[in-house]
């Protein structure tokens, strides 16, 4: 018989008895502060409309590519897991049970194992023989009013939550979750990809609609002026960023006309590759220059091939599993936008990557000179346990813990909130008890920046 689910209360910390002592006491220190998530792609629908999630397949599976994609990987069919198509929810999850065994030592499994017994109070390991006694007892749970969105956002203990919208979103939503009385801030995020990139599927005619949104000509001055209005709109609405998917952190400073001659070129459709990417590294220019006057925290995820496996995309679409990490070259490509904002006042540029290998060699040097740069935290494929020790160890002995812009979750999995905040706070009360075992620092100053890295941090940098 499955033996009880049981956490051990020291997961991820250090192993030696003396560091794990000291890290215990650091974790303990902010186990229970409150969270505070920048940058996440939670629905801000869930909140406004706050109610049921509507089965644990769709909530826990479906919706989540960390998840889908290595199912995937070991044979199953992307709709028999309910993506791009209808599926019976209780087989998909039994499913995701047949294939469990797959998700050991992954992040994924570390986080539903958390999402399972810290959230939901699921006591009975999963496994083929438990499947549907495990998933009864989630839908039974989910249908408890405890377990609404804006109930589990009050137990998450949740001070700051961003959401991430489309340019012409009305924000609505926004009003209504503002208006119903949640303890916690949930502000939208300016997220104008498809707006900018001549090669995003439908660039046209989204260009077309916000120029005719915001009333503004079809010239580029035009156009610039129809996203200053948008986000301007945004901040209205309490938005405190922008934020920037891109492949490649490429920036370009053009002249007006070159400008103009590039964006008719690109909203006609006869421009080149070549010129697609100059206008792509002009637009990243220009929403610095707009960081710069408007006060919205920049934000550059840079260095995902996104759909990397055209078939899949083109049944199932985006987000479902295979965007793939690629190298980076911050140093470069962003040299026009530092040269002229680097240093500019109250400018903020966070930059993540998902290419380690820049951590020590771009991004601490890079935020160890300019005043704008903050080093993100480790993102998608990278926040994880090691992982996120790899990074602490790159960063922190050429910009400190302060450079940084303290824990990002960045994820669309709401009940997986708390258990990666947890997980960050884990491995970060790690290392600084290396660092205080070690002589590197004393208890004192690991006591004030593990205190700084859950709140004081963020908050600064994000502008909150």
């Amino acid at each position: 018989m499955l033996q009880p689910r049981r956490r051990d209360p020291d997961r991820l910390l250090p192993v030696d008895p003396t560091t794990r002592a000291i890290a215990r006491d650091l974790y303990q220190r902010v186990a229970e502060a409150p969270i505070v998530s920048p940058h996440g792609h939670v629905p801000a629908q869930w909140l406004a409309e706050d109610q049921a999630f509507r089965d644990p397949a769709e909530l826990l599976v479906t919706h989540d590519h960390y998840v889908t994609r290595l199912l995937h990987a070991s044979g199953v069919d992307l709709p028999d897991l309910g993506v791009g198509a209808p599926a019976d929810p209780r087989a998909v999850w039994r499913l995701l049970a047949e294939h469990w065994h797959l998700f050991a030592g992954t992040a994924s499994g570390y986080w539903l194992e958390e999402e399972l017994d810290t959230v939901l109070g699921i006591e009975e390991p999963l496994a083929p023989s438990s499947a549907d006694r495990v998933y009864d007892a989630i839908a039974a749970r989910l249908a408890e009013p405890a377990f609404r969105p804006r109930a589990l956002f009050e137990r998450f203990g949740i001070e700051v939550l961003a959401t991430t919208d489309d340019p012409l979103d009305d924000l609505q939503l926004h009003d209504t979750v503002r208006a119903s009385g949640v303890s916690g801030r949930v502000l939208p995020t300016f997220r104008p990809d498809k707006y900018l990139d001549p090669d995003a599927v439908g660039f046209q005619d989204a260009v077309d609609r916000l120029l005719a949104a915001t009333g503004r000509p079809g010239t580029f001055a035009g156009y610039l002026a129809a996203l200053e209005a948008r986000r301007q709109d945004f901040i209205e609405h309490g938005a405190v960023s922008a934020d920037h998917g891109v492949e490649e952190p490429l920036t370009v400073d053009l002249d007006a006309v070159e400008a103009e001659r590039l964006f008719a070129a690109v909203r006609s459709g006869a421009a080149d590759e070549h010129e697609r990417r100059v206008f792509r590294g002009h637009m990243l220019f220009q929403m610095a220059r707009m960081s710069v006057d408007d006060g919205l925290v920049m934000t550059v995820h840079a260095g995902v091939v996104r759909n990397h496996h055209t078939p899949t995309f083109e049944a199932f679409g985006p987000d479902t599993g295979h965007d793939i990490p690629a190298r980076t070259d911050f140093v470069h490509g962003l040299r026009p936008l530092l040269q002229r904002f680097g240093n500019s006042d109250g400018f903020h540029l966070v930059l993540f990557a998902v290419d380690e290998t820049v951590y020590s060699r771009e991004l601490a040097p890079l935020a160890g000179f300019y005043r704008s740069v903050h080093i993100g935290a480790p993102w998608w494929f990278l926040d994880a346990p090691d992982a996120i020790a790899r990074f602490r160890s790159a960063v922190t002995e050429t910009a400190g813990f302060s450079r940084g812009s303290g824990f990002i979750d960045d994820t669309r999995a709401f009940l997986s909130i708390p258990a990666r905040h947890d997980t960050a706070r884990r491995a970060d009360a790690g290392f600084l008890a290396r660092y205080v075992a070690e002589g590197r620092i004393a208890l004192d100053t690991a006591e004030r920046i593990a205190d700084d890295l859950v709140g004081p941090l963020p908050k600064r940098v994000f502008k909150l």
